[in-house]
């Protein structure tokens, strides 16, 4: 059989690439601080101009992200549509457990989920009438192994079940002893002069995730914020059935 002959210039990478880039290409927008040009996300994302341009169009059509009147790309409002999908379950469940601990403590309250090698802020709520929380915006994330929400997520596990679950990521000692007394608690580990306290919520038939705060001061022993998260999880879980 003759090989089919491959017209010149119509190499083009692989689809599983394409849709690589396009993604990474989100993935830089979400972390932006504010919108981009073309040319500085071609840069971030290693590639030509040319390239970044025809992934932008593709995702411009499907409303993942949008050019203002300079032309600079920012995330799109479709974005938003494929979030509320995300763990939608938990997501509703949490949410109004999520709104009274953060009014009640005067702290940003979220939801944390376990992603690879990280811990992924899903949902967040911050209090009313305050300016001193610290925020704790949706899709931030940071190593399992690093503060609060990644140690009570770990302490939902035995030892010898996470090693199963996460090879090749330390158990920390921290974990344990969360296991024991139903919350984890760190300071400094993520951000610099930030506390958070963190109680780990079962989902069923999913992994585990974390119920947190985080504060740069507060009034309340550790242990009583602790005792008003674990009776949120609790209701969480209860919802979740």
């Amino acid at each position: 059989m003759t090989p089919t002959a491959v017209p010149a210039g119509a190499a083009q990478a692989s689809p599983s690439q394409t849709l690589s880039r396009g993604i990474r290409a989100l993935e830089i927008l979400a972390a932006a601080q504010a919108p981009l040009t073309i040319a500085e996300l071609a840069e971030a994302m290693g590639v030509h101009r040319s390239v970044a341009y025809r992934i932008l169009r593709t995702l411009e059509d499907h409303s993942l992200l949008v050019r203002d009147d300079a032309g600079k790309v920012q995330p799109g409002p479709g974005l938003a549509v494929l979030a509320r999908g995300v763990a939608r379950n938990l997501q509703t469940a949490a949410l109004p457990e999520l709104t009274q601990l953060a009014n009640a403590l005067t702290m940003s309250a979220f939801v944390a989920v376990w992603d690879r090698d990280d811990c992924v802020t899903l949902v967040t709520v911050d209090p009313r009438h305050t300016g001193a929380a610290i925020v704790q915006h949706p899709g931030s994330r940071h190593p399992i192994s690093a503060g609060a929400p990644g140690i009570a997520i770990q302490s939902a596990y035995s030892e010898a079940d996470w090693h199963a679950a996460a090879p090749g990521t330390p158990y920390r000692p921290e974990a344990g002893t969360a296991r024991r007394v139903g919350y984890a608690a760190s300071h400094d580990e993520v951000i610099a002069g930030v506390s958070s306290v963190a109680v780990p919520v079962r989902v069923p038939g999913g992994r585990p995730a974390a119920l947190a705060v985080v504060y740069i001061r507060a009034a309340q022993n550790p242990d009583e914020i602790a005792a008003a998260l674990m009776a949120g999880a609790g209701r969480i879980e209860a919802q979740l059935g």
